[in-house]
């Protein structure tokens, strides 16, 4: 539901922008304020969203929770909402599991899966939906004239909906689980949906899929502030894909000087990094296709590596070991200013996740979304539209670097530099876009379908573009990037001043 305002984008936006200035304030009692947000929220003795004031009021108190960084609590457990508060001012609060969160006093409790037939059944004399039913399910009502589906022969197979001239036979799916491409959706006694962790890999696909607003992911928005306040030198690694998040008119430029306004020491291109990406993934494949490895996956997408790890652990060691666009800009950062903060804000829940490894935790001190950093921009009033540029607002990246964000755009960098350096090498490339799509290029791969070849894997179908914390329509997102990569001084990664400091960053 990218670029479409909901209801469910207005309270998360609420909700980030309170937190913001919770951390701002520091004059306010940070544990009477949070009791006090649910009422400014959703003020007055009837609800905006739902019919239920109060239990408007209990969820945008758990949104609250999990913004700060803090557990979400069942409706069962009756404790303030400023419980435990205090560990919002420490930094190992965002890295407590689980990071994606169903809050299950909002979930709608949607079937599974079910067949179901409209109005707009037209009683048809051929009803080949009758005809083409497996398990006897369906029958015609005589009294109306329209097909009955009993649910319980039914097996959810959909040909009765394939058949139907009128359309008039849909198959519904929990959208959640739906959007899920790693199964990891559940129903629990009460048929409410829960998250298996040990399938989850924090795509936060099944976050932007519920038109319930009943998934959240965690956040960091109070203790970066914090961290900024309290003079720590905090720097800004910004993912490609932020071209045209905050708006057509914010320019780079203009983003840079929002982000020095709020206090950030500096901000830096996230491409810069995908260019250093892209090098190590071309001398991984040059040197171990095919004579070590099969094939090999691209790394820069979190989700894609993990769930590829987790459901093919034999082949681990295909998916490639370079380090990702987000840790080599941190770490280029921390070589350059060995006492800095580094903030990655990306459009990727699952990039929190990946902050999570103590790997990456020292490289990466805190994630935050296009849409948590927009909550933060709103609180402090700062109009990105109108704000004069920062002459100095546009870093060493190539036009590949930059096109990270967008499906088919990691590989093609790769093969960039290949090419630039063995102009006859051919490289054999495909790419999926969506988990499903992922899992089904990996299993044939392994299959032996692939030999030789370079996949590049998006959990996100359209690419970084399209991740749980954007806010543009996608399309419309791609196009942009497009357009600023083709600024960039430099077409191939390899061509960039960074590309030098790479054996520095790796070792």
């Amino acid at each position: 539901m990218r670029g479409v305002d909901t209801r469910i984008q207005e309270i998360r936006h609420r909700i980030f922008r309170e937190v913001a200035r919770m951390a701002y304030h520091t004059e306010w009692p940070v544990d009477k304020r949070i009791e006090a947000l649910p009422y400014k929220i959703i003020p007055g003795e009837v609800g905006n969203f739902r019919n239920d004031v109060f239990l408007e009021r209990a969820i945008v108190g758990e949104r609250l929770r999990l913004a700060m960084g803090l557990p979400y609590r069942s409706a069962a457990e009756h404790a303030p909402l400023s419980d435990n508060i205090e560990a919002a001012d420490r930094a190992e609060t965002y890295y407590t599991p689980p990071l994606i969160n169903v809050i299950k006093f909002a979930c709608n409790g949607c079937t599974e899966k079910r067949v179901l037939v409209t109005e707009g059944c037209q009683g048809c004399l051929a009803h080949p939906c009758v005809e083409v039913c497996p398990k006897d399910a369906i029958k015609l009502d005589r009294y109306n004239g329209r097909s009955v589906i009993d649910q319980e022969k039914c097996i959810k197979c959909g040909r009765c909906a394939d058949v139907c001239a009128y359309n008039a036979i849909i198959t519904q799916e929990r959208p959640c689980a739906a959007a899920c491409g790693m199964d990891a959706i559940r129903t629990d006694a009460n048929g409410k949906a829960e998250i298996d962790y040990d399938k989850c890999v924090s795509c936060g696909m099944c976050l932007v899929n519920c038109p319930f607003g009943a998934i959240a992911d965690k956040s960091q928005i109070f203790q970066v502030i914090r961290a900024i306040q309290s003079g720590e030198r905090v720097y800004a690694a910004v993912a490609p894909a932020f071209v045209g998040q905050f708006g057509p008119k914010v320019t780079p430029g203009k983003l840079r000087a929002a982000m020095k306004q709020l206090g950030f020491a500096d901000v830096f291109e996230v491409a810069i990094g995908a260019d250093l990406c892209a090098a190590q993934e071309a001398d991984d494949f040059l040197r171990e296709v095919p004579e070590e490895l099969p094939f090999m996956g691209t790394s820069c997408c979190p989700a894609w590596s993990v769930m590829a790890k987790k459901l093919f652990p034999d082949h681990a060691n295909c998916i490639s070991m370079a380090l990702t666009p987000m840790t080599l800009t941190a770490r280029l950062i921390k070589h350059e200013h060995p006492n800095a903060k580094v903030v990655f804000i990306g459009p990727c829940a699952a990039k929190k996740l990946e902050a999570m490894r103590k790997s990456v935790r020292s490289e990466v001190d805190f994630v935050l979304t296009f849409e948590e950093m927009a909550g933060i921009f709103d609180a402090k009033h700062v109009d990105l539209a109108t704000i004069e540029e920062d002459p100095n607002g546009v870093n060493d990246a190539s036009a590949d670097g930059r096109n990270f964000a967008v499906a088919g755009g990691v590989a093609q960098a790769v093969v960039n530099i290949i090419k630039e350096r063995y102009p006859d090498r051919e490289v054999k490339v495909t790419s999926a876009e969506g988990l499903r799509e992922c899992y089904q290029m990996l299993k044939d791969a392994v299959a032996g379908k692939y030999p030789g070849y370079l996949l590049e894997g998006m959990a996100c179908p359209g690419g970084c573009v399209a991740g749980a914390g954007t806010m543009q329509p996608i399309k419309k997102s791609q196009a942009m990037v497009g357009i600023y990569a083709k600024q960039a001084g430099h077409k191939i990664a390899s061509q960039t001043e960074h590309i030098k400091e790479l054996d520095k960053l790796v070792d």
